[in-house]
């Protein structure tokens, strides 16, 4: 039973009496260290994502920015009707929002929607206007990070689309970890892909890609904080332009 089935509009699964207990901590962090022995740091993506469904096949949650939905599909093959958790930021291009739905109705996953605390308006009222501008990092954390946690807290592992040469800052990802963040198993089975693995994966599968990566938007994030990126150029220098920030705070 997926864990969405009856979820909030924030997106914290409703548990109920028939909703997998959730192990020890402990457990799932050996749990995560076997998973490693088993599969090494370079096995095939399904092959991980075969791994997650067997030891998480009702307490996984996948997060997808809506850039594509390869990781959605990819896990979906061997877990039918997985959470696909989206952060609903209140910014997204028009481009993201139709991707998340075309996702929602087309492919057999259960997209939950993870809102804010407050909307755009309610920030804008308590912080000031714009918020994004004068303070991206403050931004990033009212409207992602915190909602994540409070989502992930009903789960026991989540999947990623995390790839290592995405940024300097990725190159060492693993395909499965332990999030010491949010205390759950941390599974990346797209790790090891290049991005031309990516595109070639959503063509041979017929597999939708968020329009605006073939738009100049390499890494796309919030329509505010979010350039096209010039030929050749680091794919995620287009994120918060002007700033030093690199990362939303998802993935540190």
């Amino acid at each position: 039973m997926s864990l969405a089935a009856t979820a909030a509009s924030s997106g914290v699964p409703h548990r109920t009496e028939t909703t997998p207990r959730l192990r020890p901590k402990e457990e799932l962090r050996e749990l995560a260290e076997a998973g490693t022995r088993e599969l090494g740091d370079d096995a095939e993506a399904l092959d991980v994502a075969q791994w997650a469904a067997q030891n998480f096949p009702s307490t996984l949650a996948v997060a997808c920015s809506m850039a594509d939905a390869v990781l959605p599909h990819v896990v979906s093959r061997v877990l039918p009707g997985v959470d696909v958790l989206f952060l609903d930021t209140g910014y997204h291009f028009a481009e993201t929002m139709g991707t998340r739905d075309a996702v929602a109705a087309t492919m057999d996953v259960t997209v939950v929607d993870v809102a804010p605390e407050l909307t755009v308006a309610e920030q804008d009222a308590r912080y000031g206007p714009d918020l994004w501008s004068r303070d991206p990092a403050a931004c990033c954390r009212l409207r992602k990070v915190e909602p994540l946690a409070r989502a992930l807290s009903g789960y026991e592992a989540w999947a990623t689309g995390v790839r290592r040469e995405d940024a300097p800052t990725r190159t060492r990802t693993p395909l499965i970890g332990w999030d010491a963040t949010h205390e759950i198993v941390k599974i990346n089975p797209l790790a090891a892909w290049t991005m031309e693995e990516l595109t070639d994966y959503a063509e041979q599968h017929g597999v939708l890609i968020n329009p605006l990566l073939y738009d100049g938007y390499p890494s796309i994030g919030c329509a505010p904080c979010t350039a096209r990126v010039m030929p050749g150029d680091d794919p995620r220098s287009g994120r918060w332009a002007g700033f030093t920030k690199t990362e939303c705070g998802i993935h540190l």
